[in-house]
């Protein structure tokens, strides 16, 4: 069957379209993304602002136009933290609901996390043992442990790099300037409060394979030496913690508008990469992780696998 996963994401609405069957690799036929940065365009209020509300109908009703055009047997639509987390989330999803007709269902961090290390677990196979899964998104951060396919613990942290950059550096995009090392200092002090009460639930697990996901990751692992994108799926990437401790040293202190120009880093997200690298810094620390495997499928693979695994055979 012909499938598109449609995720509104804290940073991009994207449409994958994908040829798959019950037990086989999902081959990606299309895919497509817009640009919003919903977990930035939350205001005072919690309530997603109306240009946010306004672009993402407009995002929704295109990719939906795109999934028929190419035809879809089917459209699982989804949306994670910015829309989970706004104040007016009813009245967004039911203006998207009627203006383009595609029913968004609002992920629970946990099963984000859940479904996130199903995609991991499938990717690597059996032989990877207990795996400890991380991935950060843009408005969450999302811890999962355990040996089956449904992870033992699966937690969501309100520890997104989009979240961050616009509550605690309050970075512009366009900024000459790195944000101030208080700043740094701060974010990270407040990074590690809220992983307390979750690093000893998640060590109890124990783990034999620490893997990473999402687009930050995927960066900061490139910026410290991993293969390029253009070397293939399949290539194997690596993070470790003494790469990603001189990473962070250094962009640290190079402003947001000229990070973009670093290899491996997208102008959407370059300013939000060293919110990201403090996150990834302090969970490997309090986890005492020294190097994590990067796996490419995350949040939407695991989606259509469980779509798949719920039709069965044909």
């Amino acid at each position: 069957m012909r499938l598109g996963v449609l995720d509104v994401g804290s940073n991009t609405v994207h449409l994958l379209v994908v040829d798959a069957h019950h037990g086989a690799h999902p081959w990606p036929a299309h895919s497509e993304k817009v640009v919003l940065r919903l977990a930035e365009q939350l205001g005072p209020d919690g309530a997603l602002t109306e240009p946010g509300a306004d672009s993402l109908v407009k995002a929704v009703g295109m990719a939906q136009a795109a999934a028929v055009g190419l035809g879809a047997d089917d459209l699982i639509a989804f949306a994670t933290s910015a829309v989970r987390d706004a104040t007016n989330a009813v009245e967004v999803l039911a203006r998207v609901r009627d203006e383009t007709g595609v029913r968004l269902e609002v992920l629970p961090g946990a099963d984000e996390a859940r479904l996130t290390f199903l995609a991991v677990r499938r990717w690597f196979g059996w032989s990877a043992g207990r795996l400890l899964v991380l991935d950060i998104g843009g408005g969450s951060l999302e811890i999962a442990a355990g040996i089956d396919e449904d992870p033992t613990v699966a937690v969501s942290l309100p520890l997104g790099a989009g979240r961050l950059t616009r509550d605690r550096l309050r970075v512009d995009p366009d900024s000459a300037a790195p944000p101030p090392a208080e700043a740094v200092d701060e974010l990270r002090a407040y990074v590690d409060g809220l992983l307390e009460p979750v690093v000893a639930e998640v060590t109890a697990v124990g783990w034999e394979r620490p893997v990473a996901t999402s687009k930050t990751f995927r960066t900061l692992a490139r910026l410290a030496g991993a293969a390029p994108s253009g070397a293939g799926l399949w290539a194997p990437r690596r993070l470790t913690r003494a790469g990603l401790r001189q990473v962070l040293g250094f962009i640290r202190h190079i402003p947001p508008a000229q990070l973009v120009e670093l290899e491996g880093v997208s102008a959407g997200r370059a300013h939000q990469l060293l919110a990201g690298a403090v996150v990834a810094e302090a969970v490997l620390r309090r986890l005492d992780v020294d190097a994590l495997d990067i796996c490419p499928w995350a949040l939407r693979e695991g989606v259509i696998l469980r779509r798949l695994d719920q039709l069965g055979p044909v």
